[in-house]
């Protein structure tokens, strides 16, 4: 395994890198002045004017759509390639990811697209996506069953002549509450009675479809995420949709689902890791700043081990995401099944660990708006729960270790 960084990597990290420096840094002040403007209207899920500037100046830059790996579609990068960029990204969560075309739900839609679409889905629905032009959200969690196990959804999609009609509700949508979201791709049992693996299909609404009814946004920790488009609650009453708006056809749901979580999953994970970088770089200016009970916080010694615990964690973990990219790269998503579970178990505990010492040294201003801490405490935490909860993921794992280990056991 060799993770230096080819020529391809290295030229797109240097254009990346002055785009951060030249615009996304600068823009974050305006951004957080165009959010509490519009807050004061009350306007909470547009985005900020700041968000179109950038991703012009993104495209312009040849920084777009960065995400899609292995697909002309995309900027033709591996895995391993996009790893680092994305990272980079992660510095500023709320600006870099969507200025480039590179923020989720998107991201795992037009993968989704581009892998199962027809011909007609990609012309309607993923081109515009691809363009930036349209959002789009995900709708798969729902709040009677337990979600993580995905053969327990509820909602309904039936067959009636050349439609379907889907009854059910919906919540942690990400997305949906941007008035610039036209589409939800909806996850729903066409068949009880199959095979529990089989039951489920995904389908295309569109958001003004008759009887689909957005009722609010989920908050997060007390935050809307109203920027990034929300988590909306959705409620679908005899919403009636075209049958070639079924994705792949019915009984596919739960393998395109596990199919659309696995590069979700490393995409979140890689940019975490320049959350925790950031994170890093604020607790070390933070300390040579502060003097407490006369000498400098940066000189007292549980200050210098949290710092370089957290140097340790963040190395340690970017391994095991750039192992689990160069799997992918390798031997497809299913091959590196184990490892995408391992990152998403250790990346998020590992980023949370960082943000709390990050907070901590800042005090009461680690709580607060002036600084980025709260916010990334509260997307980080939500991440143990974002494409499957870490018991899951750590259930699964766990049982993969012992059927090898059960497979290698000497006879006597």
């Amino acid at each position: 395994m060799d993770f230096a960084f080819d020529a391809r990597t290295e030229e797109l990290r240097e254009r990346l890198l002055a785009f951060m420096d030249e615009a996304v840094y600068p823009a974050e002040p305006v951004f957080s002045a165009q959010v509490a403007e519009a807050a004061a209207r009350g306007v909470i899920w547009q985005r900020p004017p700041v968000i179109d500037e950038l991703k012009a100046q993104a495209r312009a830059r040849g920084l777009w759509n960065l995400f899609l790996t292995h697909r002309p579609e995309g900027a033709g990068l591996t895995n391993l390639q996009y790893a680092p960029l994305a990272e980079i990204t992660g510095h500023s969560p709320a600006l870099a990811p969507e200025a480039m075309n590179c923020a989720a739900p998107d991201t795992g839609n037009m993968e989704l697209l581009a892998d199962f679409g027809s011909e007609q889905q990609q012309a309607r629905w993923l081109k515009p996506l691809l363009d930036g032009e349209i959002r789009s959200a995900f709708c798969m969690t729902e709040p009677d069953v337990a979600s993580s196990d995905a053969t327990n959804i509820a909602t309904r999609i039936e067959r009636d002549g050349d439609t379907y009609v889907i009854n059910g509700r919906k919540w942690w949508s990400s997305g949906a509450m941007d008035p610039r979201c036209e589409i939800l791709i909806v996850m729903g049992k066409t068949d009880p009675a199959a095979d529990r693996h089989r039951q489920q299909s995904m389908i295309l609404v569109p958001r003004d479809a008759p009887g689909v009814d957005i009722k609010r946004g989920m908050h997060v920790f007390g935050y809307s995420d109203g920027t990034h488009g929300g988590h909306a609650e959705v409620v679908f009453t005899d919403v009636r949709v075209p049958a070639e708006n079924l994705i792949a056809g019915e009984g596919e749901g739960f393998a395109i689902a596990q199919a659309r979580l696995g590069p979700g999953r490393i995409h979140h994970c890689m940019r975490q890791i320049g959350a925790a970088e950031r994170a890093l770089e604020l607790m070390c200016r933070r300390v040579t700043d502060r003097t407490a009970f006369g000498k400098p916080l940066a000189e007292q010694g549980v200050i210098q081990d949290w710092i370089a615990e957290s140097r340790v964690r963040i190395e340690s973990t970017r391994l095991l995401v750039l192992k689990t990219a160069w799997l992918m790269d390798t031997v497809g998503n299913k091959g590196a099944h184990s490892e995408i579970q391992a990152i998403k178990i250790a990346t998020p505990e590992t980023v949370e660990w960082i943000l709390d010492k990050a907070i901590q040294v800042h005090g009461a201003g680690g709580l607060s708006q002036d600084f980025p801490l709260a916010g990334a405490f509260a997307g980080i935490r939500t991440l143990r729960f974002a494409d499957g909860p870490d018991e899951v993921h750590k259930n699964s794992l766990a049982r993969a270790e012992l059927k090898r280990h059960a497979a290698q056991a000497p006879t006597s």
